[in-house]
């Protein structure tokens, strides 16, 4: 048995190829059957998201499996054979199983430590299990890839630090507060940035959200995406009362927030503190307005600082993390490798015992009359001393002896004891 891994990521192919070859794969209920419908496949999973597409099955013909791929990406209509020749690429073994642990422990991200991708590889495994596409050998793999990612994440810490700019305006607040929890948080905007800010702000557990925007339509709807409220921007100074934190990130060609607009809010909020992120190319918000007491306004050059030394941190962490994951691939491949030795092991038991079941029966033919019990007992001596024959050359199939050599070993103790006797040369018994 062998696993191959093809697929193209966000290094290797453009995102129009990516889109195309995610298309076909929408629907598990027809793309598992197909996969399965190769006679080389014994195990599918698959798993897409925006930066990668790849199957991983188990195989004994991994020499045909390349081109049947090839073949398989290239059905959409826009993608021949030709186009995917410089961007898909193939994993064996254990190049296989060490690019799986680290796509799920985002080693290969395209931002290394944000945590998206193992939910994905999950909910894929959960697809492939319906549809009954993997078996002992990706079960196995898939729930030693969700340990590894989880203890990568715990062992580590290579997600505790912020490396984009939404999320450190995120964990600025947090060190500021201390804690999120029932805050009330205005934004000022309702594009991407804001967006990415609401997604790490829903996960603290703030207690309400305000989405100020020109249009306020476009507001609505990521509102409602997040359970929040959706104002125009000509109501900003009396939702600003409330509000504990602001972030903005319209990039208006003026300021949105002048300090006399602030100072005059934070006499009506009775000096109640209030921090301020601009993450606003051009900026939204005027910088003087942190010259007022109780006001705390960071722009998106402090963001910066700290997403740059977190992303330092991050990469410690991942030197640590990939030792992590070499020593846990090396594990998995000694267990698939036990896999090779046991249809020998199951071979030379059944041949022991056919011999013994001939022998004793014969000799039960030239022993006259027994009562049950005796012959019983023959048979008891019959079977312990064809356990104890096979405990040594058992042993040393299952023990790191044949690791070393691999099939040459396999090859040797299936001569010895003669389990393959087609195959042997006439010419080599006198």
């Amino acid at each position: 048995m062998n696993l191959l891994l093809a697929g193209v990521n966000h290094e290797t192919a453009e995102v129009d190829l990516r889109e195309k070859l995610c298309a076909l794969l929408p629907e598990a209920e027809k793309s598992y059957p197909l996969l399965l419908s190769y006679p080389e496949i014994r195990e599918a999973f698959y798993y897409t998201t925006c930066n990668r597409v790849e199957v991983l099955c188990v195989t004994e013909a991994v020499e045909v499996l390349p081109g049947l791929f090839t073949s398989f990406f290239a059905r959409h209509p826009e993608v021949t054979p030709a186009s995917l020749a410089n961007s898909l690429y193939f994993y064996q073994d254990e190049d296989a199983v060490r690019h799986l642990f680290r796509v799920a422990a985002s080693l290969d991200a395209l931002v290394v430590g944000e945590p998206q991708i193992l939910g994905q590889v999950k909910e894929a495994y959960r697809q492939a299990t319906r549809h009954k596409a993997t078996g002992a050998i990706l079960n196995r793999l898939l729930h030693k890839t969700f340990s590894v990612a989880k203890r990568v994440r715990t062992e580590t810490g290579i997600g505790d630090h912020a490396v984009n700019v939404s999320y450190a305006a995120v964990a600025l607040g947090k060190k500021i507060f201390g804690d999120l929890k029932g805050k009330n948080v205005l934004l000022l905007g309702a594009g991407e940035m804001a967006e990415l800010a609401l997604e790490h702000l829903k996960g603290q557990g703030v207690d309400k959200i305000v989405i100020a925007n020109r249009t306020l339509e476009r507001g609505l709807r990521l509102a409602q995406r997040f359970g929040g409220q959706a104002v125009s921007l000509e109501e900003l100074e009396t939702q600003l009362l409330s509000a504990d934190v602001l972030l903005s990130s319209t990039g208006s060609d003026s300021y949105l927030l002048t300090p006399e607009q602030v100072k005059t809010t934070m006499r009506r909020r009775r000096q109640r503190p209030l921090f301020m992120i601009d993450i606003g190319v051009p900026r939204d918000l005027d910088p003087k307005i942190n010259d007022l007491d109780n006001v705390y306004l960071y722009n998106i050059d402090d963001l910066k600082e700290v997403v740059e030394e977190n992303r330092e941190r991050r990469q410690a962490a991942a030197v640590q993390a990939e030792r992590l994951v070499v020593a846990e691939t090396l594990k998995f491949i000694d267990w698939l490798k036990t896999l090779e030795v046991y249809p020998t092991i199951i071979s030379l038991r059944q041949k022991a015992q056919t011999i013994c079941q001939a022998e004793l029966k014969k000799t039960l033919s030239h022993l006259g009359p027994l009562t049950h019990g005796q012959e019983q007992a023959l048979e008891v001596l019959t079977e312990s001393i064809t356990n104890k024959l096979l405990h040594d050359p058992i042993l040393f199939l299952k023990g790191n002896h044949h690791r070393k050599r691999g099939q040459a070993e396999l090859a040797l103790v299936r001569r010895l004891f003669n389990l393959d006797p087609e195959s042997l040369d006439p010419d080599s018994e006198n």
